[in-house]
């Protein structure tokens, strides 16, 4: 299709913009109870890790998802069983399904995003997305998100460590553009746009209880879909939208704003299967319009 030539991030080439988001598919034990390898194959460009930890980590506590109109509040509290499990136990399996794998991956500091950059590099992974919405212990308990500097001497490490694809996947709060240039200045190859947004459920009234956590869904779309259109005009690195995408015409929308690649998230707990309509729908509309306007309004 005309699309293909919006897959190439960097000198990466995929078969189709559209990657399943980090923490929306499990740890992929069950994947194929949904999704057969060829329909995988056919819609899914790359299949973006669960966020995974150098040690494993146990979670929040229940409830950890809430409803919200259109919308999602996720409180996971990034359980995982850490890279190295995870190497042994699943990601054979994954491999096996001939799909590039990227790596979402989450630190208590710089050491440890390193370390686990050096191993990845020495299996010679495909691809690292860095969540750089974790705390940042060495600093307080404050964000990478929060401090460009602190980014950019995180991407710029794990650079000089990994030579695959290097994705950093940015908070939608904060210095959100000064963290952009900071990044494409560390030579990452592309930017996720955007991790879920700070949000608050109540759950219980007598008593009184709340659940805080990442809002995805519809409801956000709007708000990332601004952020791409203004990023892209900021960074020249490609940037990855990532927030409600339920439809092609939502991953279009995307594009038209400046997005070359698409993470679906959500909807894939909503149905497993939407992948492949939102690759079709979206392969339709780009056949039907083509590709971006002359010039992009202001």
């Amino acid at each position: 299709m005309k699309g293909e030539r919006f897959c190439i991030i960097g000198k990466y080439q995929f078969k189709t913009p559209f990657f399943l988001a980090s923490g929306t598919w499990g740890l992929g034990d069950t994947l194929l109870n949904y999704l057969n390898p060829g329909e995988i194959r056919s819609a899914v460009g790359a299949l973006i890790t669960k966020g995974l930890s150098l040690e494993p980590m146990e979670g929040n506590p229940p409830p950890r998802l809430f409803e919200t109109p259109c919308g999602l509040i996720n409180s996971i509290g990034l359980e995982n069983p850490g890279l190295k499990v995870f190497l042994k136990k699943y990601y054979p399996q994954l491999k096996a399904l001939q799909t590039p794998i990227i790596f979402n991956l989450h630190g208590k500091s710089l050491e440890e995003f390193f370390e686990m950059a050096e191993i990845l590099s020495e299996i010679e992974a495909e691809g690292i997305e860095l969540n750089i919405s974790c705390p940042n212990v060495k600093e307080g308990g404050i964000a990478f998100s929060q401090k460009p500097d602190v980014v950019f001497e995180l991407v710029k490490g794990v650079r000089e460590r990994f030579k695959g694809l290097l994705i950093v996947k940015l908070s939608p709060v904060g210095p959100v553009f000064e963290v952009a240039k900071a990044c494409e200045e560390a030579l990452s190859d592309a930017l996720t746009v955007a991790n879920t947004y700070p949000a608050l459920g109540v759950y219980s009234y007598e008593p009184f209880q709340v659940i805080k956590g990442g809002l995805s869904g519809p409801a956000i779309k709007p708000l990332t879909l601004r952020l791409v259109f203004e990023l892209s005009k900021i960074v020249k690195i490609p940037l990855i939208a990532s927030g409600g995408i339920l439809s092609g015409k939502d991953a279009f929308e995307y594009f038209l704003c400046g997005a070359r690649a698409f993470q679906i998230g959500t909807a894939n707990l909503i149905d497993p299967k939407a992948p492949i309509k939102i690759c079709q729908e979206f392969k339709e509309l780009v056949e039907k319009y083509g590709g971006l306007p002359d010039k992009n309004p202001t």
